[in-house]
């Protein structure tokens, strides 16, 4: 290994930096949102999955303790639902013509 391919891998190294950074901040900015139970919690998220906003709607029928159990399911149920779309939102943003996510490509690099 010589000093020009020194050159090169730490060219590399940096580039695959600004791309990991490039990413986090795509990551934060996306933001999704899911609801569960006809509407009665609503959970908003960014794509690196941290919950920005939780609404839980009254139920018409006051609360006892079966309802907070179902709207405890029904928390569950937004959040992991809002994580698959987060999820659904980052594949599609890096997914080739195919569907497959594309390889990094590196200027200068064959």
């Amino acid at each position: 290994m010589n000093f020009s391919d020194l050159g090169k891998m730490k060219e590399m190294m940096t580039q695959a930096k600004q791309m990991q950074e490039q990413m986090e901040q795509k990551l934060a900015a996306t933001v999704v949102e899911a609801t569960s139970g006809g509407g009665v919690v609503a959970v908003t998220m960014n794509g690196k999955k941290e919950v920005l906003k939780l609404k839980i709607r009254p139920h018409r029928n006051g609360s006892s303790p079966s309802d907070l159990e179902l709207s405890e399911d029904l928390i569950i149920a937004a959040i992991n639902e809002a994580g698959r779309r987060a999820d659904d939102v980052m594949k599609s943003s890096v997914a080739g013509p195919d569907g497959r996510p594309q390889p990094a490509r590196s200027p200068g690099l064959s």
